[in-house]
């Protein structure tokens, strides 16, 4: 069966160029290891933090929520943001800008991991929404801190992931599963299959065809 998407694909090694800017253009282009750099030692902090307000029992529980917060964010940003149907051609330059190119050229590597002009206020947003509503809605602010640095973890392990299953040899059976899984999202079922690191919600909303 054909691939369902309207990219034509290139598996070259010469990027396709976004912008004219060469100083825009550097903005799109990130290694995994530079996220792991710049978001790992933020992790920690956010934990620290916890440990410095006394979380205490309430650190693990909370991480874990996070964590699972992630999953669901990572499921309904790639079902509705990332592939939201374009009807003019100014949202189909801003689709094809934050996820076309990738479907355009699925291996190019320094487009496989989210680039800090996005995850950074991405992340700012998360935070916001959980001081309201942990710290200002439910009175509960010692949740802030451990629940944001589980959901930065979730973030990191989706992006090493993504990266992973285009690049990586993966010998894990569970992992082998995550590759197929996009696999046949790139190239068979783009309007299907949008988890990760996880087809959980795929099974929940019902957007896992069979093969």
């Amino acid at each position: 069966m054909p691939p369902t998407t309207h990219y034509k694909i290139d598996y070259s090694d010469v990027p396709i160029r976004l912008f004219k800017s060469d100083f825009l253009e550097f903005f799109t282009h990130i290694t995994p290891q530079a996220i792991v750099v710049i978001w790992s030692p933020v992790i920690v902090l956010f934990l620290i933090a916890a440990v410095r307000q006394n979380a205490g029992l309430i650190i693990l529980p909370a991480f874990v929520l996070g964590l699972f917060i992630w999953t669901f964010a990572e499921y309904t940003m790639h079902r509705f943001v990332f592939h939201f149907p374009p009807r003019t051609p100014t949202m189909e330059r801003i689709v094809f800008l934050f996820h076309g190119v990738h479907h355009a050229q699925p291996n190019l590597k320094t487009r496989l991991v989210m680039p800090p002009v996005v995850s950074i206020p991405l992340a700012f947003v998360f935070y916001g929404l959980f001081t309201l509503v942990f710290g200002t809605l439910l009175n509960a602010p010692l949740w802030v801190a451990p629940t944001f640095a589980g959901t930065l973890t979730g973030y990191l392990i989706y992006d090493l992931t993504h990266y992973a299953t285009h690049h990586w040899p993966l010998h894990n059976r569970y992992y082998k599963f995550l590759k197929k899984h996009h696999m046949l999202h790139h190239f068979k079922t783009e309007d299907a299959r949008f988890g990760v690191t996880s087809p959980v919600w795929d099974y929940v909303f019902k957007t896992l065809p069979a093969e």
